[in-house]
């Protein structure tokens, strides 16, 4: 009988091994597991999966997004990674010596909470270097701050790294005149029409680009300016710029519920809708359930004109058919219809309420007479904090 010799590796030990494995990434280390059955165990090892848990997730426990528990700390990080594309996106954070050298560059003295952010995370690497402007939503749907969607159009926000904001700044801020060694550009849209976001370094509020942003540089703040304090006094033990306080709402956001990931086909992105009371409403009619919510859109805002000033985009998630010129047929346990449109509004607040015509079975074969099922009020609010 044949017998299969041990690779010079296998030779070494399972410690060996082990330490090896350990100095590797998650990708690596998952790669290693495929070379044969003895380093599949190497390689799945829960100690080595807690380190990258720790560290890249800061999970101690083995359970997915929703809480639910997994078979192993391996296919924790697993879930995670496959429920949240974002996260392979997001680099090490920058060394004092790079932060320095965008500072000498753009001739800017970053507040101290985002200085210690980009220690932290150094933005994020772009899906696809190439597909800046690209409409391919495969490519741009990885945004850190994530977006929405009406009609043909797409948006979501990346958190840039330190290399683009220095290009970005000198792009964008330089051509429309900003003053000089006061705004960068720190986050910005992959798409064609761009919503660009803006860090005051001298007074430390954010500001997000508007429809005017190119014609008289209009921009709105994206915080409240009431929270922005001490953003650079180095002695003070209570410190808040906008861009830090923008990414903390942002958090607890996604960690309440109030904005999900989600799915769409195969691919997954974090939606700024609403989906939690008072901006999400709910109905239900004849066992047909429908929510309703709205995000602000600032890029196609124009605050100078009095009868359209603010756009807003609306979700509408509806089991049913009919929704203004479209008839998707939905069965009882499947999943649900997405429309998706826009508005203006004069002011804000303002709302949107309404009714869809259903029509049991199909257009063609009606299986009963019509009725209409309630969209419940929801709000068109100018918010506090701008995505």
């Amino acid at each position: 009988m044949a017998t299969t010799q041990p690779t010079g590796l296998e030779i070494i030990g399972g410690l060996a091994i082990h330490v090896i494995v350990s100095k590797l990434g998650p990708s690596d280390a998952a790669a290693v597991a495929c070379v044969n059955k003895r380093f599949k165990d190497w390689a799945s090892d829960e100690s080595l999966w807690s380190s990258f848990c720790a560290q890249e997730l800061k999970l101690s426990s083995p359970t997915d997004p929703l809480g639910n528990p997994c078979p192993s700390l391996k296919a924790a990080y697993g879930a995670w990674r496959e429920a949240y594309e974002v996260l392979p996106t997001l680099r090490k954070g920058a060394s004092e010596d790079e932060i320095n050298k965008l500072e000498k560059c753009l001739k800017v003295k970053l507040p101290l909470p985002t200085r210690v952010l980009y220690r932290f995370c150094d933005g994020q690497e772009q899906c696809n270097p190439s597909s800046r402007g690209s409409t391919n939503p495969l490519q741009n749907l990885c945004g850190l701050i994530g977006g929405y969607s009406f009609y043909e159009y797409l948006v979501n926000v990346f958190l840039l790294p330190l290399d683009l904001i220095i290009k970005e700044t000198n792009d964008i801020v330089r051509h429309l005149g900003f003053s000089k060694h006061k705004y960068i550009v720190v986050a910005t849209s992959s798409t064609y029409t761009k919503k660009i976001f803006f860090l005051d370094c001298e007074e430390g509020q954010l500001y997000v680009g508007t429809k005017n942003l190119l014609v008289s540089r209009e921009i709105m703040p994206c915080v409240p300016n009431g929270l922005i304090t001490s953003i650079h006094d180095s002695k003070s033990c209570f410190q808040q710029d906008g861009m830090f306080l923008w990414l903390e709402e942002h958090v607890h956001r996604l960690e309440t519920g109030y904005i999900k990931v989600r799915e769409e086909g195969n691919i997954r992105s974090i939606s700024l809708f609403p989906e939690q009371l008072p901006l999400c409403s709910s109905a239900t009619t004849g066992g047909v359930q429908v929510r309703a919510s709205a995000v602000f859109v600032p890029e196609f805002s124009d605050l100078v004109q009095e009868k359209e000033k603010y756009m807003f985009a609306y979700s509408i998630h509806i089991n049913g058919e009919a929704v203004i010129g479209q008839f998707p047929l939905l069965r009882p346990g499947k999943k649900e219809f997405v429309y998706e449109s826009c508005t203006m509004s004069a002011s804000s607040p303002g709302s949107i309420e309404g009714s869809f015509t259903f029509v049991p079975g199909r257009l063609a074969d009606p299986k009963g007479s019509t009725f209409d099922v309630e969209v419940a009020k929801f709000p068109l609010l100018l918010p506090e904090y701008i995505f």
